[in-house]
């Protein structure tokens, strides 16, 4: 009975909740106010696009969502976890187990093959069947005849989807994706965000992105705008204007 009232509750519970979250640099003369007051709740299997011009504070908001960095105030809760009450060994302990991540600039390990990268983290997650839970990914992301290719023997779109194969082999509970399809031509970027938000939608992770690409925005659940630290929902203050 304790056990289905824990599980309810933990399906209630938002998977991401932000609140007053503070991000400030010390500089030399000044004082810096990258984020300023964010507050934010994601629900299990939502996809939120968060969109904001160069340097309104969009990358370091994701940084400090996923656990990367803390903030100078607020806090942040992944999945029930205050994480800036976590060492940061617990925090990539968190991360290993939860988070998953796809970057612009793929972060594929150069001297691995495309199945040895998708298969690392499931070996450091010490997930049974690593060899063949990587294989099937791969052949879903249409890269079954490209196994054994390092990343310099594929093209930008190929890097890619191995890098979202590796996002979703260990089955995590959210995604962060920083600019997935930045560097990619249109067509190939096009192709890059059906497959993120097919395997999304048939693995029901929580999806939270970062991207210019507007048209990507506009298939997640909702959009947040940022500028200059500030965050905010353009949808819903309509919604209470109306």
């Amino acid at each position: 009975m304790n056990q289905m009232t824990d599980l309810t509750k933990n399906n209630q519970r938002p998977m991401l909740r932000v609140s007053g979250l503070t991000h400030k640099v010390s500089l030399e003369t000044d004082t810096l106010t990258i984020l300023q007051g964010v507050n934010l709740e994601i629900n299990r299997g939502e996809s939120v696009a968060i969109v904001g011009r160069s340097g309104s504070g969009k990358t370091t908001l994701l940084g400090l969502l996923a656990g990367l960095d803390t903030p100078s105030q607020g806090t942040v809760e992944l999945d029930g976890a205050e994480i800036s009450r976590l060492s940061e060994d617990e925090r990539a302990i968190l991360r290993a187990r939860r988070v998953g991540f796809v970057f612009q600039s793929f972060q594929l390990l150069p001297a691995l093959s495309a199945l040895e990268n998708v298969m690392l983290p499931l070996e450091l997650a010490g997930i049974e069947a690593p060899h063949q839970r990587a294989r099937d990914l791969l052949e879903r992301v249409g890269l079954g005849e490209r196994l054994n290719h390092t990343p310099r023997q594929l093209s930008g779109g190929e890097q890619q989807r191995v890098a979202i194969a590796r996002a979703f082999a260990s089955e995590p509970s959210i995604l962060f994706a920083d600019e997935p399809t930045g560097n990619l031509d249109n067509r190939t970027g096009q192709s890059v965000s059906d497959l993120l938000m097919d395997l999304n939608r048939e693995q029901g992770a929580t999806l939270v992105m970062v991207t210019h690409d507007e048209r990507l925005a506009a298939r997640c659940n909702r959009t947040f705008h940022i500028e200059a630290g500030v965050l905010s929902e353009p949808d819903a203050a309509r919604e209470l204007a109306d």
